[in-house]
C-alpha cells in the first residue's frame, strides 16, 4: 500500500484506533500532509507497535 492509499483510509481508521488504544488523543491522530511518518511515530510511542505493524493495522480498516 502506498502513502496516498494509506492517507485515504486514515479517516476510517482514526475512530477504531482511538477505541482500541485509549491512550491516543486527537492530537496524536491529527494527520497533516507531509507529516504522516511523524504521526505514526507518536502513535508508535504510545502503543509500542512498530510503524509496519501500525500500517498493517490501518490497512485493515
Amino acid at each position: 500500500m502506498n502513502t496516498k492509499q494509506l492517507e485515504g483510509k486514515w479517516n476510517q481508521a482514526k475512530g477504531k484506533l482511538k477505541q482500541k488504544y485509549a491512550k491516543l488523543t486527537d492530537n496524536d491522530l491529527t494527520y497533516v500532509e507531509g507529516k504522516f511518518d511523524e504521526m505514526l511515530g507518536r502513535i508508535q510511542e504510545k502503543t509500542g507497535k512498530t510503524k509496519e505493524e501500525l500500517k498493517k493495522e490501518i490497512d485493515k480498516y
